[in-house]
């Protein structure tokens, strides 16, 4: 049977099968090359496609961070509220209505008081002799009279003296001699030390150029005074205050406590510095080439012994590691810099935020309360919630920018909370910041010096306007007083108030 030859139409069935076979594997071995193919084109797709997303994903992260850098300003950044490009909408009134223009309901109303007998230069009296509802003649009361007060600029407000030195004739020597001016006259020249005060006041109160101080002579005063006549009206001032300004800046190192800020300066395009020093009963303004530690070494010594008030700017850092300065850093910046966090998209970063700033208001809540605690419960309070700003503020995520604030607290957390311990000494560096903010406005005025002179007359005029609103004095008879002396050459009025 094995050997016996298979049918024809057997064998002919038998090979179209093994045909029809070959050919379905052919085409599933087709459709398998296909199939894989595409396998292959889809993963390169994918491959592409979570390339793409890693990278939008960077950039979304790129963004992001771009967005909360921009998004900084006065309230979560140590930017100046000038900085602010909109401003924070005005508070609602009470009833949610929009609040209108000028005094709002319930503010206390504030009139200045009327000049003085002594002080009245001239009185006109009105009387009325009829009705002005009949015309019928009236009788006189003995009542006051209702009296209206008013100001006014004289026409010339100048006084002109002619100072004349006459000659005499020597016999004996046979030669002309000019009688001698008061050294006062002599020095002060052309203008005198009221007019020359009010100039100095122009120009470094009012922030006014040579050209506008000019202007306002001329058309005000009704007196011709060059820009080059104004710079030496200026020199003077300058010279003028020069020992009061040395008397503050030798008493610096001798502070128990400071406070110190710096912001940029202009001089014909150059970048320096100009640093603020507030003092209790003074301030002191130094324009310096450098940002760097060696200003305070050169203003304040090697040996400080006080307390130095100031943000977290790495000069002071190197300045207090170098020397053993105690400092306390300013809490205000250090909630800028949380409510920054807070801010982020990065919810991890955020919570983290959002926690350590809670505890610094629960810090400034007890702050506030001072008034309502005995000295004992206050301090209990205060180091009760420095203990949890610390706690809080070293349990950062893994993330840079709470890593960051968490390292500050691990490097010089106690720094923060100087003023626990050392009576005299605020939590914050807001009185620096606003001595300087004179400074900047000035600097968007008059786009900074044109020279060393310039430098110089900056900081004693930012020295004595600073000082005189601290001790609530005026700085133009301030001014006045010390030009007096300058051109008598007697000595100094001092910026320090007198007494003990």
């Amino acid at each position: 049977m094995g050997g016996q030859p298979m049918n024809p139409a057997t064998e002919q069935a038998y090979q179209q099968i093994i045909r029809q076979q070959r050919e379905t594997i052919r085409l599933q071995a087709e459709t398998i090359r296909q199939q894989q193919a595409r396998i292959a084109e889809l993963e390169q797709l994918a491959a592409r496609l979570t390339a793409r997303v890693a990278e939008l994903s960077a950039r979304v992260e790129e963004l992001s961070a771009e967005v909360a850098r921009l998004s900084k300003n006065s309230s979560n950044s140590s930017k100046p509220p000038s900085s602010d490009i909109v401003k924070p909408p005005k508070p609602p009134t009470k009833d949610g209505r929009k609040r209108h223009l000028g005094g709002q309901p319930g503010h206390q109303r504030h009139e200045r008081a009327p000049f003085t007998p002594d002080q009245i230069d001239q009185a006109i009296d009105y009387r009325p002799d009829r009705c002005p509802d009949c015309g019928a003649g009236l009788r006189p009361l003995s009542r006051p009279p209702r009296t209206l007060q008013q100001v006014e600029l004289p026409e010339t407000p100048l006084v002109v003296t002619e100072h004349r030195a006459h000659a005499a004739w020597c016999p004996h020597c046979r030669r002309m001699h000019y009688a001698a001016l008061p050294p006062e006259v002599e020095k002060a020249g052309l203008v005198g030390p009221r007019l020359s005060a009010l100039v100095g006041w122009l120009k470094g109160v009012g922030h006014c150029s040579f050209s506008t101080i000019a202007r306002f002579c001329r058309d005000v005063l009704r007196l011709g005074l060059s820009r080059g006549q104004l710079a030496k009206v200026i020199g003077k001032a300058s010279a003028a205050m020069l020992a009061a300004y040395e008397t503050l800046a030798a008493r610096l190192p001798e502070e128990p406590y400071l406070n110190v800020d710096e912001t940029g300066h202009k001089e014909n395009g150059d970048g320096l510095w100009t640093w603020v020093f507030r003092a209790r009963l003074y301030t002191l303004f130094k324009i310096d080439p450098s940002r760097g530690s060696d200003v305070l070494i050169d203003t304040l010594g090697r040996e400080f012994a006080g307390v130095l008030g100031c943000d977290y700017f790495s000069a002071y850092r190197k300045y207090m590691g170098d020397f053993d300065v105690l400092v306390q850093f300013c809490l205000a910046h250090l909630i800028r810099d949380v409510k920054f966090l807070a801010d982020l998209p990065d919810k991890v970063t955020a919570n983290y935020g959002r926690r350590l700033l809670k505890e610094l208001r629960r810090l400034f809540h007890v702050i506030h309360r001072r008034e309502k605690m005995d000295a004992a419960r206050f301090r209990r309070a205060l180091e009760h919630a420095r203990d949890r700003v610390l706690k809080v503020g070293k349990r950062a995520p893994d993330r840079i920018e709470a890593q960051t604030i968490a390292d500050r607290f691990r490097r010089h957390g106690q720094a923060y909370f100087r003023f626990i311990t050392t009576p005299g000494v605020e939590p914050t560096n807001n009185l620096a910041e606003q001595a300087i903010r004179f400074v900047v406005q000035d600097r968007h005025v008059t786009q900074g010096t044109r020279s060393e002179a310039g430098r110089r007359w900056c900081q004693r005029i930012w020295t004595a306007t600073a000082t005189c609103a601290q001790q609530n004095q005026s700085v133009f008879e301030y001014l006045h007083q010390t030009l007096i002396a300058h051109f008598a050459s007697l000595p100094t009025p001092s910026l320090l108030p007198a007494g003990p």
